[in-house]
């Protein structure tokens, strides 16, 4: 296949490349940054470009066979109107301005990144993709960015909205924030440590999204998480426990919120999805639990 991704140069989108071009498939990366500009393979070619606005990179939308969109601003760190403007700008316009793109009447998959933010501060429940929506600001802004990436059905796109957990792995992400502060005896919960921590290992990832591009009878929402979702104790239970560091610093629910603002409730809201749709087609997980998972990051 001939895969065009969005936010090439991320930490997912990094890793997803190298994963897709490994299996023999081409890529077209691109990114605002061209810190993946290098990335040396006879099968990938990088465009830089601002996909919030509408440009000539829209062109290579016409020969490819599939898109997975991973394109937007970071949501980690303090909130303003600005900020949030950005956050929800990059998203929605990349997504508009890629299904404008899009060939009309050529069956191209469209794997559009969403979160299960979707699902909002849900407690206890046990969240498949059948759940509905929530209505904090980040449920807004997924249930927004899925309808712009769901718009590219009118032109006979099979549409796929990936609602990513927490992505663990190496050199990014979540746990490039948090190994160092459990390196310093510094980890632990946050809160009360009792709301759910939705999970996905990046390798899982990277496979999920081939198998998604690959299975032409999925489509609609897909909860990329593993399927034995933790509590935020039991994480950071995980995570000190891969360090050989203990998890007894909590970082009290008023002090997240002093610091972080609105964000706070990102990290102190809970989601307990699970991966339904991945189970029922007999997806594999290889890190299906969160100490095996935890272990391969820290000591692989």
């Amino acid at each position: 296949m001939k895969i065009l991704v969005t936010g090439a140069s991320g930490f997912v989108g990094t890793h997803l490349t190298g994963f897709l071009l490994n299996r023999k498939h081409e890529v077209v990366g691109l990114a605002r940054s061209l810190r993946n500009k290098g990335f040396s393979h006879s099968k990938y070619r990088f465009i830089a470009a601002d996909t919030a606005q509408p440009g000539p990179w829209q062109e290579a939308l016409a020969d490819v066979d599939a898109v997975v969109n991973l394109a937007g601003r970071s949501i980690f760190g303090r909130w303003n109107e600005a900020v949030k403007t950005e956050i929800r700008e990059s998203r929605i316009l990349t997504t508009r301005h890629l299904v404008q793109g899009l060939p009309s009447g050529k069956r191209v998959v469209l794997i559009s990144a969403s979160g299960v933010g979707f699902y909002g501060n849900r407690g206890d429940e046990v969240l498949t993709e059948d759940a509905p929506a929530g209505d904090d600001y980040l449920a807004g802004l997924s249930k927004d960015w899925e309808g712009e990436a769901l718009a590219a059905t009118a032109k006979g796109a099979r549409v796929v909205l990936a609602r990513l957990g927490v992505v663990l792995g190496k050199g990014g992400g979540a746990m490039a924030q948090m190994i160092p502060a459990f390196k310093s005896f510094l980890g632990g919960p946050i809160g009360n440590g009792r709301q759910w921590f939705p999970w996905i290992h990046l390798e899982d990832l990277s496979a999920a999204m081939l198998f998604l591009l690959e299975r032409p009878e999925i489509s609609g929402p897909v909860n990329l998480c593993a399927p034995d979702p933790v509590t935020n104790r039991d994480f950071a239970g995980a995570l000190g426990r891969a360090l050989k560091r203990p998890a007894l610093m909590p970082a009290p629910a008023f002090m997240v919120r002093m610091a972080l603002g609105e964000f706070a409730d990102v990290l102190l809201g809970s989601q307990r999805a699970v991966p339904k749709k991945l189970q029922q087609h007999h997806f594999g997980f290889r890190y299906p639990d969160i100490q095996s998972a935890v272990n391969a990051v820290v000591h692989n």
